[in-house]
């Protein structure tokens, strides 16, 4: 399953995905992994999150995000939580550009039962289809 977090640049998404990771901590039964392109909200996340900066691995395209995410997933059989602050940021495109990399998401999620959220810089009537129905 995958869920949206979405509102214009600077209206709290990333304190909001934070807030929403670290209140699943104390219900997670399996591994919770929070992935961004920065180091700034390291702490702020409980130490059992586990935290992945991207541009520590130059993840760099939209391609390369995904097969990142596989990867991270593939490490654990036990994955629950995915937590993605800026997926469109990190692949460096437009959300509008984003369909295969929210479908290939979706079928991530299915396959390993795991519960998504990500973050996209967008009013609600600029969301693209793709991406709106997921709110």
């Amino acid at each position: 399953m995958i869920k949206i977090i979405y509102g214009p640049k600077g209206t709290g998404k990333t304190k909001i995905l934070i807030d929403e990771a670290n209140a699943k901590v104390a219900s997670a039964k399996g591994h919770m992994i929070f992935i961004t392109n920065t180091k700034r909200y390291m702490y702020d996340l409980h130490r059992d999150i586990r935290f992945i900066d991207t541009s520590d691995f130059m993840v760099a395209g939209e391609e390369a995000l995904i097969g990142f995410i596989k990867g991270v997933v593939a490490a654990n059989n036990d994955n629950e939580y995915l937590f993605i602050d800026g997926a469109a940021r990190i692949a460096g495109k437009e959300l509008s550009d984003m369909a295969a990399f929210y479908y290939v998401l979706e079928r991530l999620a299915e396959q390993n039962g795991l519960t998504v959220y990500v973050t996209c810089s967008a009013a609600k009537e600029d969301l693209p289809e793709f991406v709106a129905k997921y709110i």
